[in-house]
């Protein structure tokens, strides 16, 4: 059984929309915070707002896409805390809706780099250290709704959060294997109230936006105003890894596209055309 209080909870990407919800869920449960983010200014106001709630917090800016930088994020929060109970490996990025064959080899790498490959690093610093430390701990992915469902816009963005719900099949599946002490889920939220259609005002190289883009930004906008807080997100991360349940979901009435999908591949048919439902909210 997971002790929270006292525990010590990673969350990346923590500086605002999932990551935060998450933090300040782990924070009101007593557990100390080691927390990054990209953005400096932002992961400042979010490490007073987890403070000004009792929480014991190191900060880093990290980028995730750097193995090298995880890496020193573990170490930073060994050195402080010499324990990590809860890993969150949550940052994550979208792009420009395009067609699959009209983006550029710096497209898929960003949003790769970021969301698939975030991940791994996260789990290739933290996991061996949780393990060798004996005590029960908990890896918590963050991937997508849209890790489930046919692709239908963002394929870049699609194609990570299906290689993040895989990965964190099989790094459950290893941890079950071995009978560690530690145990995985994956986050696969729908619509939740973040700023990730403005992802890219931290990259550098950009895609000049055209009118079409802007109009299909101010659409996924529209849809994400409308969708979950992020405080709710966080609760449900708690209690998932309280209960050590594997998938998480934000909106379960959703599940019936995921069903479409997967009675395509039973009956050898072509791709569901996935459509993510409104929100009732």
């Amino acid at each position: 059984m997971i002790e929270f209080r006292n525990g010590v909870a990673v969350v990346t990407g923590a500086a605002s929309g999932i990551g935060l919800g998450i933090a300040r869920a782990f924070a009101h449960e007593g557990m100390r915070l080691v927390v990054s983010d990209i953005e400096p200014e932002a992961l400042a106001q979010a490490t007073e707002a987890l403070r000004s709630i009792g929480g014991e917090v190191l900060a880093e800016c990290v980028d995730v896409s750097d193995a090298d930088a995880v890496e020193r994020l573990a170490q930073r929060a060994y050195e402080q805390f010499g324990r990590v109970t809860v890993l969150c490996n949550n940052a994550g990025v979208i792009e420009n809706n395009l067609a699959t064959w009209e983006y550029s080899l710096d497209d898929w790498n960003w949003v790769l780099g970021i969301n698939l490959m975030g991940v791994v690093h996260g789990i290739r610093a933290f996991v061996p250290r949780m393990l060798a430390s004996g005590d029960a701990g908990h890896v918590v992915n963050t991937a997508s709704f849209g890790g489930l469902i046919s692709g239908t816009a963002n394929p870049i963005y699609i194609a990570s959060k299906h290689a993040v719900v895989a990965l964190s099949e099989s790094l459950y599946n290893d941890l079950a294997a071995r009978d560690a002490t530690l145990s995985a889920s994956v986050l696969c939220p729908g619509w939740v109230r973040t700023n990730i259609v403005d992802s890219d005002r931290n990259r550098d190289d950009a895609p000049i936006l055209t009118e079409k883009l802007k109009h299909t930004r101010q659409r996924f906008q529209a849809g994400i105003d409308t969708g979950m807080e992020a405080d709710e997100v966080g609760r449900l991360v708690v209690d998932a890894v309280r209960n050590k349940r594997f998938y998480i979901h934000t909106h379960p009435e959703w599940m019936d596209v995921v069903g479409d999908r997967f009675d395509a591949i039973v009956d050898g048919a072509h791709p569901a055309s996935s459509r993510i439902p409104n929100p009732k909210k």
